[in-house]
Formats: structure tokens, C-alpha cells, sequence
């Protein structure tokens, strides 16, 4: 057994030494590095953002807008000569996001309401430089838009991924400008899917949204979603807030890179029609309704799409469908909301027969409609 003072003397002589180098090393690499001779690693999100980055850009626009008339009962005479006629246009100028998804023809996905109803586009590319942009084509419907640059060097196209294969619970980055500040990333997940557009209050919309809690801001409006491997998943479109954190919403990439080729190729994109105002209906709500001696009419006691309307001289009324009818069918899949129906015509042909089959009443009828092109709005 050592002396006492012996062992004191010793242990004294390492803390004055230090540890051996084997022991430092170990320490090291339980610690972390802590000076600056070894660089963090980076986390995935940075990553990812990396890879799209370069193909994200900043949309500037400017368009005329009608100013609002005064009622000239109430405009002084005296004040009309002295400032002139109030009415007439002024210059708007607004802001968005949109992502490259075609270089070599210069081709920037957007939304359709970034660039509705322009005079002038620019486009700021991720390197800084300022280019005009052209309106390719619009649809309002799925509110995306093309954009052509020209004679850009060096653009680079962002990878695009399969919206088709996300599931709740993923990884979620949103990029672009909100509120014009260039190159922002936030992160989040994918909240939920197949949100349908109609429930947020945009009955002129057809669109199964990506909803995620990423942080979507005016401005983001164009700029891709991506996930976790720095693929393009989703076009980010709309913010709902409230208490809490905001909802954010993006168009899936599969259903924005078929429209986006039918308006690359200078088409018109058809969406089909059937001409019905429908509401969904539960069996639960059926239920309740028949058991109300004031009901104006009794329900079939099943989940499906309610007709609630049947429009005139629609392609809905040429195969006889009738207010009160309850989809439950069509093309042999099974209907369970108007969503359900909405997304198989959608998937149709104009002008082929589609098959539909209706409760009515207590009956089951099968019928035929021929789906025609959407009208346009105006």
C-alpha cells in the first residue's frame, strides 16, 4: 500500500501534466469538438434546401388596377375640377415565389394568382440576377402558372418527387420569399393529405391540397415544397391562421407537373364537368334528418355525395340525375363524399360515357353521363 503523502504527490503530477494523449482523445469525441478546427455537421434540412435552392426564384409583378368610382351625387363639383375624375386604374405591384422546373426551355411553375392579370413579370434568380418573365399560360382551376424566362444561362432544374408516395408524418420544407425576403426555409411536417380546397372556402378551385404546419407566408405563394431527400413535392398555395400555428397548404407535384405541361405546350387545360352542386351525407345525418317530421324530403341512410343541385342544360340533367339523388357510385368505385366523386371525374375523359349509379329513394339507378369541358368563368 502506497504512503498516503506518496499518493498525493503522484496525482498532483498528472493534473499539472495533463492526461495521456489516448485519454484526451477519448474525451474529445464524448465532448464533441469544442474550438474550430472541426466543422458541425449540417442537419438533413440544410441539405435538402441546398439541392432546390438554386432553383427557387423571386416572381415581381405589376398590374392595373381599376380604382373604385366615387358616386358622383356625393363627389363636389367643385372637387372634380379641382382634382379631375377619381376613376380610372392604378399600378399594382406584387410578389411571389416560383420554382425552375424545366432549364433548358426556362420554364418557372407558379400559382396562377401570382401572375394573374399582369402587365410586366421579373424574375430574381437565386444568383441575384433580374430577368423578365413571360406568361405562358394560367389555370385558375388548380391555380397554377407557367413562366418562361429567356436566354438564361446556368438556370437548374429543381428534382421533382412523387407527391403520390407521401405520408402523414413526413418531413416538409417550404422555400421561397414571404414578405420579399429571398431564400427563407421553414420546416415542418405533412399535417394531412387530399384536403379538399372546397372545405377552405374556394368553391371555383378543384384541388386536393398537402397540408403541412412548414410556415407558409404572403410571398411564399409559388415556392415548391419539398421533402426531406430535396425533392419537389408540393407548390405552396395558401395560409389559413388563427390561434395557434397557421395551416399551410400546397397543390400535390404530380397533379402540378401534368397541368404544367398542358400550358408548356401552349394547350388549354380541360377540367370535365358534370353540372352538380353536391353536399357530402352521412348515414348518421340521413338518419336525423328523416326522423324530423318537418323534413322536405327523406334521405337514403348512407354515406355518399348529395345532389343539392342540378344545373340547367348540364351534362348532370341530360343523364337524368334529379335534386335529392345520393351518389354512391361512379365507374364501379365506391362514393363515399363529393370528393370521392370529384377526383374519379377529374381522372375522366370529355364526351366518354361515365358510369353512374344513384340512390333514389329506396331505388338503385344506373346511369350514364358524358362529362363536358368546365365552362369558363365570364
Amino acid at each position: 500500500m502506497f504512503p498516503v503523502r506518496l499518493l498525493a504527490l503522484l496525482l498532483a503530477c498528472l493534473l499539472l501534466i495533463g492526461p495521456p494523449p489516448a485519454l484526451a482523445a477519448g474525451a474529445a469525441d464524448v465532448l464533441g469538438p469544442a474550438g474550430g478546427d472541426a466543422a458541425a455537421p449540417h442537419s438533413f434540412v440544410a441539405a435538402a434546401a441546398r439541392t432546390v435552392a438554386p432553383a427557387v426564384v423571386r416572381i415581381d409583378i405589376e398590374r392595373s388596377v381599376a380604382r373604385q368610382p366615387f358616386d358622383p351625387v356625393l363627389l363636389d363639383p367643385l372637387l372634380r375640377d379641382l382634382f379631375g375624375d377619381p376613376s380610372g386604374s392604378r399600378r399594382e405591384r406584387g410578389q411571389g415565389s416560383g420554382v425552375v422546373i424545366d432549364a433548358p426551355r426556362g420554364l418557372v411553375l407558379t400559382n396562377a394568382h401570382v401572375v394573374d392579370q399582369v402587365d410586366s413579370v421579373e424574375v430574381t434568380l437565386a444568383d441575384g440576377r433580374q430577368v423578365d418573365g413571360e406568361v405562358v399560360g394560367a389555370d385558375p382551376v388548380t391555380d397554377l402558372a407557367v413562366v418562361r424566362v429567356r436566354g438564361v444561362r446556368d438556370l437548374q432544374s429543381a428534382p421533382l418527387g412523387d407527391s403520390e408516395a407521401l405520408e402523414v408524418g413526413d418531413w416538409a420544407i417550404a422555400l421561397g420569399s414571404p414578405y420579399g425576403l429571398e431564400r427563407t426555409v421553414t420546416l415542418g411536417i405533412v399535417s394531412s393529405l387530399h384536403r379538399d380546397i372546397n372545405s377552405l372556402g374556394f368553391s371555383d378551385k378543384r384541388l386536393d391540397l398537402i397540408q403541412t404546419d412548414a410556415a407558409i407566408n404572403p410571398g411564399n405563394s409559388g415556392g415548391p415544397l419539398i421533402d426531406a431527400a430535396g425533392r419537389v413535392i408540393g407548390i405552396n398555395t395558401l395560409v389559413r391562421s388563427g390561434p395557434g400555428a397557421g395551416l399551410g397548404f400546397a397543390i400535390p407535384i404530380n397533379l402540378a407537373r401534368r397541368v404544367a405541361d398542358q400550358l408548356a405546350s401552349g394547350g388549354q387545360v380541360v377540367h370535365p364537368y358534370l353540372g352538380l352542386q353536391l353536399v357530402p351525407l352521412t348515414a348518421r345525418r340521413a338518419r336525423e334528418n328523416n326522423r324530423d317530421p318537418d323534413a322536405l324530403l327523406q334521405l337514403p341512410e348512407r354515406d355518399g355525395a348529395l345532389v343539392q343541385r342540378v344545373l340547367e342544360n348540364s351534362p348532370a340533367e341530360t343523364a337524368g340525375l334529379r335534386r335529392g339523388d345520393l351518389v354512391i357510385a361512379v365507374a364501379e368505385q365506391a362514393v363515399r363524399d363529393p370528393a370521392a366523386l370529384l377526383q374519379r371525374v377529374e381522372r375522366s375523359a370529355v364526351g366518354e360515357p361515365l358510369p353512374i349509379t344513384v340512390l333514389r329513394g329506396q331505388r338503385e339507378l344506373k346511369l350514364s353521363i358524358r362529362p363536358a369541358p368546365l365552362p369558363q368563368a365570364g
